[in-house]
């Protein structure tokens, strides 16, 4: 007997363990229950968890009976989660115990309230009030109402994917609705997130960011489904990362910049405690990864590291292996099968290979999409049939994508456009910098002007003199921040990304305006 086939198949997060017969079974114990307070194919409903069993087959339960299932980023405020409840129309919000107390006020009148207990492994991770663990006195106990009800024996349905609520630089986030595919879309779907998370039947699946976010959800419900395993970690760890590769031999993950450059972080002697040689195909999106770590990554874990370029509306529409990371460093890679780009000129014009410009992408079968209650929304980013996130980059003639930023986060300074992510590169180069985030404030005279916020890592000591004379070394004049602020404990999510908008909101609230 091989080792692997000793491992546990199913799903685990933190000591807990559930079989896939016995998640199979609650979920469909869910979507009766669900059904009988009213939820019908087209409906919504909310989850705001933190990643948890419970939340998997609550996301089945609603896939189930052909409703969306909207993940809540439990970092919301109140009025935010308010915003997302009344938007998405949702009959029934199923959340965790100690998330539902600050929220009485805020949930409006007419939707029931499941309450998730909440647990051990999320306890021991997070600074959770235990006044909050109990059921509130407006929600109904999660685990008997399950239990109450049968298994759920209706029609199968088409299964839409789960309404992601996509937060913008201004404005309420608006809730990305992908219509129902056709059998055939929904093959041609699953066979290109098959490779591009790397996805086969028996994967012994790791998750370490967070299910309310779009790619991290995609991964989690389909990993789960496919007879191998699906380990959830509460929130990231670097060495706790490399300690479950190692115990529970995965294969295969979904993971983000950030993480890469805290495991570079740990003592060498830390990082070859470890066993990874199980990893055969590490998939890595959401923001840019600087050159450097991805070759020390691929130097550590071999050529097992992937990437995608996309967005919750377009989805993957570029593609790279190891190879091409190390031949085209910086690059997201070649154009996925199926998609289409554009690359969009100021004056309205498709460019060259080489220009820069406003990046427009489609892919053909794939199910198209609305923002719900907002269809004009959808117009503004639609261009001849093509879509935009606002990110900015090229193509060069050898057909490999390059980002240069995201236009929303570019910052105007005297009449030139400035791309922050070029200066967070270099900031990450600084010796004794953790991280760090870029972006513009108010400024009388320019309009805006850079403020960079560097976090420095543990015992070591940044001054702002050193930080500036190092980035005047490698940067032009007018791209070396006019402000630098050296600072401790920058707000983050899950996935240890920092909420750049927490930091450059107050300066502009401050100033009456937003740009």
């Amino acid at each position: 007997m091989s080792e692997t086939s000793q491992l546990f198949l199913g799903i685990i997060s933190g000591d807990r363990r559930r079989t896939h017969e016995e998640v199979a079974q609650r979920t469909e114990r869910i979507a009766s229950g669900l059904r009988k307070l009213g939820v019908r194919e087209g409906d919504s409903v909310c989850m705001l968890m933190r990643n948890d069993i419970a939340f998997i087959e609550a996301a089945y339960a609603a896939m189930r009976l052909g409703a969306y299932g909207v993940p809540i980023n439990w970092h919301f405020k109140p009025e935010e989660i308010n915003y997302v409840l009344t938007d998405s129309g949702t009959r029934v919000l199923i959340a965790h115990a100690d998330m539902l107390h600050p929220l009485r006020d805020a949930i409006p009148a007419g939707i029931t309230v499941l309450s998730v207990p909440t647990p051990p492994e999320i306890l021991a991770n997070y600074k959770i009030n235990p006044d909050h663990l109990g059921v509130p006195d407006f929600a109904v106990d999660f685990e008997p109402w399950l239990a109450k009800h049968p298994r759920y024996d209706g029609p199968v349905v088409p299964q839409p994917q789960n309404m992601i609520y996509t937060s913008g630089t201004t404005g309420h986030p608006k809730g990305v609705r992908r219509f129902a595919p056709t059998p055939e879309q929904a093959a041609n779907a699953e066979a290109m997130r098959a490779m591009i998370y790397g996805l086969r039947p028996g994967v012994r699946a790791l998750l370490p960011g967070p299910l309310y976010h779009s790619a991290p959800n995609s991964f989690g419900l389909r990993s789960g489904r496919l007879g191998g395993a699906l380990l959830m970690m509460p929130r990231f760890d670097a060495e706790d990362f490399l300690s479950l590769v190692e115990e529970q031999r995965v294969d295969t993950v979904f993971m983000v910049p950030t993480m890469f450059i805290r495991l570079m972080k740990l003592p060498e002697k830390v990082r070859r405690k470890y066993d990874v040689s199980s990893l055969r195909h590490v998939i890595h999106a959401a923001a840019p990864c600087p050159a450097d770590i991805k070759r020390a990554m691929i130097e550590w874990w071999g050529p097992v590291i992937y990437e995608f370029y996309g967005s919750t509306e377009s989805g993957a529409v570029t593609f790279a292996n190891s190879e091409d990371a190390l031949k085209k460093p910086g690059t997201v890679g070649k154009i996925s099968p199926g998609a289409e780009l554009r690359f969009i000129g100021e004056d309205g014009k498709v460019l060259r290979s080489g220009e820069i410009g406003e990046i427009y992408s489609r892919i053909s079968g794939n199910p198209d999409f609305t923002y719900h209650n907002k269809p004009e929304k959808r117009a503004e980013i639609d261009r001849d049939g093509f879509i935009t996130s606002g990110d900015v980059g090229y193509i060069d003639q050898d057909g490999y994508v390059f980002i240069c930023d995201r236009k929303r986060d570019m910052v105007i300074s005297g009449g030139v456009n400035i791309y922050p992510a070029e200066i967070e590169a270099m900031l990450h180069a600084v010796p004794g910098v953790h991280d760090c985030a870029v972006f513009g404030i108010p400024d009388a005279e320019f309009g805006e002007a850079l403020m960079a916020v560097v976090e420095p890592q543990a015992g070591a000591k940044l001054d702002v003199a050193s930080v500036r004379a190092q980035l005047k070394n490698s940067l032009a004049d007018y791209k070396v921040p006019k402000h630098i602020e050296i600072a401790t404990n920058l707000p983050r999510e899950d996935s240890g990304k920092i909420f750049k908008r927490r930091l450059r909101d107050p300066y502009w609230e401050q100033a009456g305006r937003r740009i």
